[in-house]
């Protein structure tokens, strides 16, 4: 008898967990992922801006899973799922049938209906997305120390970002450290001190998931950098020369020729191939063991899955993936065997976020803490859950070069990636 198949689609934190704890069990697996790598995202800000290379935050996913004899991997995208047949569909028009399927294919951004800014603002969810942030960032400068008019210079050197979340709040830390210290004597005609960094969110207060005294310490942190915190400011237009926002004293013009955007995210398209219900932000509504309502063999897991635990929403972050990825791995045994699924309980591991060289803010249970102690916290956890000791090693080491030296070496921007930024 041929065993049972399960396919996971996408080998983010959710999928990959998932595959890690089928290793043993008597199913073959396909992973089918677009990209040939594991990306460790809490990090890709750090590539975005010049602060660690591609291969320290990433790895390729037949490496990672080269071990796992019951797995076979596939670079493909998917372009459709037939529930009712049970296949999935692939971008060469080909089909892969499956007995058991988790679909972990996770989210992209929301321009909240205003598609046409993504031109001018780039999101940050893929390697590709942070080479051209990073491209952007750097190509600013060089551009502003061509250029004489000092109207046009001072719009080069302004930094836009949209989105006082996690993301944003570590980008605009970052961009002020780059311009206070790392490009320090490097330019002639410019002073990259002399940049702004421009943090606008439309909310009252930066980082708004976390409790207020931890939000209003993150802002006076980023305030000390250096950074223009405008809270209360609603973008209502990006172009190639800058961004309108409303805040109390009516409409405003920022101008800028970088806008990095942090501030949504949407659930992937695929989730909607399911046929399941969906909610605003077009994530799969699952039951409480995951699965979808009429298919219990097919499980959504991660930032595509719209679940909650003790009665609130679980957030879209990798500790929850992780656990979804477990969860949805057991429960396809369960199946298998013939006993009872169980119910998904999100295990709040605690929230981070980084706002500057020896200021962060950090929150488990109870126990809350910035500044220092929380900044030497995040670094060790995120050095933990890095995947492979090389990743670990590469990462300790340009960390500890950069808190010495201020530099930052991966400041590389190729022909093609130059053209990118200027289009």
């Amino acid at each position: 008898m041929p065993r049972p198949h399960v396919i996971i689609l996408g080998c983010g934190f959710g999928g990959l967990f998932a595959a890690r704890q089928l290793a043993g069990a008597q199913v073959d697996i396909t992973m089918i992922d677009r990209s040939n790598h594991h990306l460790f995202q809490p990090l890709l800000y750090q590539v975005a801006t010049a602060g660690l290379s591609a291969p320290a935050i990433s790895a390729p996913i037949r490496h990672i899973l080269a071990q796992q004899k019951n797995l076979t991997c596939l670079m493909a995208t998917v372009t459709d799922i037939d529930t009712g047949r049970k296949v999935v569909k692939l971008d060469d028009a080909s089909e892969v049938a499956y007995d058991y399927l988790i679909v972990a294919t996770g989210s992209t951004h929301s321009y909240f209906g205003n598609d046409g800014w993504a031109e001018f603002a780039p999101g940050l969810k893929t390697l590709e997305d942070a080479f051209t942030i990073r491209s952007k960032i750097l190509m600013a400068f060089e551009d502003a120390e061509r250029q004489s008019d000092p109207v046009k210079q001072a719009a080069l050197l302004t930094f836009a970002i949209v989105g006082a979340g996690p993301t944003g709040v570590e980008m605009a830390g970052t961009l002020i450290e780059i311009a206070h210290h790392t490009l320090k004597g490097e330019f002639r005609r410019i002073d990259p001190h002399q940049a702004r960094v421009v943090l606008l969110e439309g909310s009252d207060r930066v980082l708004s998931v976390y409790p207020d005294d931890l939000s209003a310490k993150a802002r006076v942190q980023l305030e000390r950098l250096g950074v223009e915190v405008r809270t209360g400011s609603k973008v209502t237009g990006i172009d190639a020369e800058g961004v309108n926002y409303s805040d109390a004293q009516g409409e405003q013009r920022l101008a800028t020729a970088t806008v990095i955007w942090s501030a949504g995210v949407a659930a992937s398209p695929l989730g909607r191939a399911l046929g399941a219900e969906v909610d605003r932000a077009g994530r799969v509504v699952v039951q409480q063991d995951l699965s979808i309502a009429n298919h219990p063999e097919v499980f959504v897991i991660g930032d595509l899955a719209a679940v909650k635990s003790d009665g609130q929403p679980v957030p879209g972050v990798s500790p929850a993936a992780k656990q979804m990825g477990v969860l949805a791995a057991q429960n396809i045994q369960a199946l298998i065997n013939h006993r009872p699924t169980g119910l998904f309980r999100y295990r709040d591991m605690g929230s981070l976020a980084t706002i500057g060289r020896k200021a962060a803010v950090v929150m488990i249970g109870r126990l809350k803490f910035s500044g220092y102690p929380a900044w030497l916290f995040w670094l060790l956890v995120h050095i933990y859950f890095l995947i492979g000791f090389r990743n670990r090693l590469t990462v300790m080491t340009d960390w500890a070069w950069a808190y010495l030296t201020f530099k930052r070496n991966a400041r590389i921007v190729t022909g093609r990636e130059r053209r990118s930024s200027r289009e």
